[in-house]
């Protein structure tokens, strides 16, 4: 794949208005158009974009359009990661984290995080829900705010901020005990205690809170086959936090390990439970009753569990059996299960993000239901359902192609070469035929 190089003048915003004489039309002609909605491909279609929007899906491109033929490849929508650290680049030991939050330099993990940004690009993700800056403040912000301004390319961000975390429960271990070091969340305590540091991060203009809900210290398998382990919030304290965003108009990702503090995020009325490592059938029917969402993040768990399990032993090697049993038990109660991969939680240039799909169809998926867990059912989650995710007119403009047909092999969405971000090509497919299936 190649990646389009920004312009060297001031580019346009990519988030600029569109109109029928903002430019001219680019028409993307495939083998195969994917239609998310409709669940089938449309042989030999053409989707027109204008501006930053699509405008027409089917039918002769305009007589003006720039006309890019992709050959045998099939055209999508987008992709959307509703979990990823961009401000993380790889989380698996202990010594890794801290390396991040007390050894770099705050504007270097930036610069590092705009070539994730481009890493994204060119797997097929145009937007991207990122969750928490581990020790980087609200440099996320001022990120989604360069990107939306056309200073740097990139999907579009949908922030958090630091994750809020309770009062000492997420300190970096290992050094000595009268020292002090930075933390990677927002602490707080008390009821009021979190209503205030959610009214701190609405006032920097983020766009959902972020929670942890679970610590995992005293982590262990309970005598039902679940994980557990002491919460580090009161019911109280978490009920506030919860309300208190809601009150401003912001939802709540509650990252949730463990089935106590899962339990009590879901009585919050968190809106999302991220990971989902312990969520026995009576929760996820809780959690379908009141539209709470699962993103399972099954990438880092595969990622990361086998490092922790030779690093701390068990019960971390009972984490993906259990994992796998909770995010089915989510399945037949009918949650909305939606694609996060924790990028960032796994070094971003060593793994495809898109391979989340690939477990999710391990898993028993169909291709096409873990292709709409990263486009409909994400588009729907961030409240953005017929502007982003699909392929129809009015909506955004953003659009990947990879060889093959990735509903016969969801293998081949993990060979995206062609990427439109915006209405402007941002990775050009290579010359020539597109590489061959298998």
């Amino acid at each position: 794949m190649t990646a389009v190089p920004p312009s060297p003048s001031a580019p346009p915003s990519p988030e600029a208005a569109s109109g029928p004489g903002a430019a001219r039309p680019l028409a993307l002609r495939a083998r195969r158009v994917l239609d998310v909605r409709a669940g089938r491909t449309i042989a030999d279609g053409v989707v027109v974009c204008r501006g930053d929007r699509i405008e027409q899906v089917g039918g002769p491109p305009p007589a003006d359009a720039e006309l890019l033929d992709l050959g045998d490849r099939t055209l999508m929508p987008g992709l959307i990661d509703t979990h990823t650290h961009v401000l993380l680049q790889g989380n698996r030991t202990r010594e890794a984290y801290a390396h991040q939050i007390l050894r770099e330099d705050p504007a270097h993990r930036v610069v590092r995080a705009v070539r994730s940004l481009g890493i994204a690009l060119a797997h097929g993700f145009t937007t991207l829900r990122d969750l928490g800056t581990e020790g980087c403040g609200y440099a996320d912000v001022a990120i989604r705010d360069a990107v939306s301004e056309g200073v740097v390319p990139g999907p579009r961000l949908l922030v958090a901020g630091p994750a809020i975390g309770r009062t000492g429960s997420y300190p970096i271990l290992g050094y000595r005990s009268d020292w002090r070091f930075p933390v990677g969340v927002a602490e707080c305590e008390g009821e009021e205690g979190c209503r205030s540091e959610v009214r701190r991060a609405v006032a920097r203009g983020v766009d959902w809170i972020k929670v942890y809900a679970t610590q995992g210290r005293g982590l262990h398998v309970t005598d039902d086959g679940y994980l557990d382990a002491p919460p580090p919030w009161t019911q109280a304290e978490l009920d506030a936090l919860v309300d208190e965003a809601h009150r401003q108009g912001l939802r709540v990702a509650a990252h949730a390990s463990e089935a106590t503090g899962t339990d009590m995020a879901v009585s919050a009325g968190a809106d999302t439970i991220e990971h989902g490592y312990s969520i026995r059938p009576a929760t996820a029917s809780a959690m379908a009753e009141r539209g709470i969402a699962l993103v399972p993040t099954l990438l880092v768990a595969r990622e990361v569990s086998a490092h922790r399990a030779a690093e701390r032993g068990a019960p971390w090697t009972e984490v993906p059996a259990i994992h796998r049993r909770s995010v089915e038990n989510c399945r037949q109660a009918g949650v909305p299960i939606v694609c996060g991969t924790d990028a960032g939680g796994f070094e971003w240039e060593d793994v495809n993000q898109a391979e989340e799909l690939r477990i999710l169809v391990d898993l028993g998926w169909s291709p096409l239901e873990a292709i709409r867990s990263a486009t409909l059912l994400a588009a729907r989650l961030l409240d953005r359902e017929g502007r982003i995710g699909e392929l129809t007119a009015g909506a955004a403009a953003d659009l990947a192609a990879c060889p093959g047909d990735p509903l016969e092999d969801i293998d081949r969405i993990l060979d995206v070469d062609a990427v439109v971000r915006a209405g402007r090509v941002v990775v050009a497919p290579p010359a020539g035929p597109p590489r061959p299936a298998g």
